[in-house]
């Protein structure tokens, strides 16, 4: 099995040295640590992509504000210790409009001018979203709010595979054209691995007047049964081939490694061939996966000075 997925991964490799990738642009998204042992991996892992100068780098906010302080300060280190453009997830739960709206303050006076603007996840344990009370209700509420306090460039959410709590795909769509006239800057996408779902997403996006960039969300996948399972409540939709290709790997890391590099790397040089030529990529704090993948398409890291 892995000279099988070694094969797979050299096949691909060569698909995309063939393919005329031309210019690219990727940004990443970190989560913020709650343990030394995180601490130290995640800086390990900003180390080892910042020499590919990323547009920006974001950084999570947990269910509920949860990780409101971890996310401050990660994105402050980040601002003063590289060279990286940090983004700071912002969301509408747990908090007053007034606590957001000091949260953007701060964020804009130390030298942040980038955030992603979410509704949120309900904190562990409630039954489903609710607007927090005297808080900004929606995204779009979110949004405009920011806008207010200063010139932020704003990037929000997008789903290919429809939010799950939408009731219909054109709801979706229609939401998602609120959030960007109230002054969104960029749309990133939900994760997806069916290249055409996000095809057809951009497509319809693009008739429903949403002129901003979209940017796909790309997961890297090791570990299939974890992200069939977080998938299940996010909407995302997993195909069956997607677990045929891990299946047998439980044990055996490297190959789940190898195997994930060259699905990714197909999906992007599909949306390539496609016009695409911006991707944000959902690290989880490791870089080895993300760092392999961009080489594919030809990224290299950039020279001190340059």
């Amino acid at each position: 099995m892995n000279d099988l997925a070694a094969s797979i991964d050299q096949a691909t490799a060569f698909s995309l040295l063939d393919w005329d990738l031309g210019p690219l642009s990727v940004s990443f998204e970190f989560f913020p640590p709650s343990s030394e042992k995180m601490e130290e991996t995640l800086w390990q892992a900003i180390t080892r992509l910042e020499p590919l100068a990323p547009d920006f780098v974001s950084v999570t906010y947990g269910a509920g504000g949860t990780t409101r302080e971890r996310t401050h300060n990660t994105v402050i280190r980040i601002l003063r210790e590289t060279s990286l453009t940090p983004a700071a997830h912002l969301t509408c739960v747990g908090a007053s409009r007034g606590e957001i709206d000091d949260i953007a303050r701060r964020y804009w006076d130390e030298g942040v001018r980038h955030l992603v603007a979410l509704r949120g996840d309900p904190p562990d344990g409630a039954a489903g979203y609710q607007p927090f009370p005297g808080g900004y209700a929606y995204a779009a509420d979110l949004v405009a709010g920011l806008k207010r306090i200063a010139d932020f460039d704003i990037s929000v959410a997008g789903y290919p595979d429809v939010h799950p709590a939408a009731p219909s795909p054109q709801f979706d769509l229609d939401y998602l054209k609120r959030k960007v006239d109230a002054g969104a800057s960029r749309v990133i996408t939900q994760y997806f691995f069916d290249p055409a779902a996000f095809l057809r997403f951009r497509d319809k996006a693009r008739a429903a007047g949403v002129a901003v960039p979209i940017v796909p969300g790309i997961m890297p996948v090791t570990n299939f049964a974890q992200i069939a399972r977080f998938s299940a409540g996010c909407g995302a939709v997993v195909p069956d081939w997607l677990g045929r290709h891990f299946h047998g790997l439980d044990e055996d890391p490297a190959t789940r490694r190898l195997v994930a590099s060259a699905i990714v790397a197909e999906q992007c040089r599909q949306l390539i061939a496609a016009g695409v030529h911006e991707f944000h990529f959902y690290t989880l704090n490791r870089a080895e996966l993300t760092a392999g993948i961009c080489h594919l398409l030809g990224m290299r890291p950039k020279e001190t000075g340059q």
